[in-house]
C-alpha cells in the first residue's frame, strides 16, 4: 500500500534586508513561513560598490527571495537625509542587478533600537559593531514583515 502524501506546506515569499551602511551592510532574511527575521550577516563595504552588490544578488539567490527590503534613514521630519538619498541610490541598483522587487522601508531609529537591545542583553557597547547592522536589518525586516502580513479577509502573501 503506498504512503500517503505528506500534506501541503504553507510557504510564504521569503524577503531579504538591508541596512545600508557607509562600512557595513547588516544583512537579515525571512523564515520560509515569513513569520521572523533571521540573521545572516555583516558584509564589509567594498571599494567597488559593485562587489557588494554582486554579494547581495548572490544570498538573493541563495535565499530564493521574493523581494529586498532596503532601510531609508529618513529625518525625524519624514524627509530624506544624505544616508536616504544614498540608500535609494544603493537599492535602485540592486533592482537593477538582481531583477527583484525592491521594498524602502522607513528605518528612523532602528540602529539606536538595536544599541539598545544589544546593551539590555548584556553586550559590550564596544562590541556592538560587529552585530548591530545585522540586528537593525532584523527590525527593518520583522516590521516590514508585521506590517504586511495578511489579516483574515486579506489575500495569504504579501506582494513581491
Amino acid at each position: 500500500m503506498p504512503e500517503p502524501a505528506p500534506p501541503p506546506r504553507f510557504l510564504a515569499p521569503r524577503f531579504l534586508a538591508l541596512d545600508v551602511g557607509a562600512k557595513r551592510i547588516g544583512i537579515a532574511v525571512s523564515d520560509e513561513l515569513g513569520l521572523t527575521a533571521q540573521p545572516v550577516l555583516t558584509l564589509e563595504v567594498h571599494r567597488n560598490r559593485r562587489d557588494d552588490l554582486r554579494s547581495i544578488a548572490r544570498l538573493a539567490r541563495r535565499f530564493a527571495v521574493a523581494g529586498i527590503v532596503v532601510g531609508n534613514p529618513l529625518h525625524l521630519s519624514g524627509e530624506a537625509s544624505p544616508g536616504a538619498l544614498k540608500s535609494q541610490q544603493f537599492a535602485a541598483e540592486l533592482g537593477q542587478l538582481t531583477g527583484l522587487p525592491i521594498h524602502l522601508w522607513d528605518e528612523r531609529l532602528t540602529t539606536h533600537e538595536a544599541h539598545q537591545i544589544l546593551y539590555e542583553a548584556g553586550h559590550a557597547r564596544q562590541d556592538h559593531k560587529q552585530v548591530v547592522d545585522q540586528v537593525a536589518a532584523i527590525l527593518i525586516l520583522q516590521s516590514f514583515l508585521d506590517e504586511n502580513r495578511p489579516q483574515p479577509n486579506q489575500p495569504s502573501s504579501p506582494s513581491p
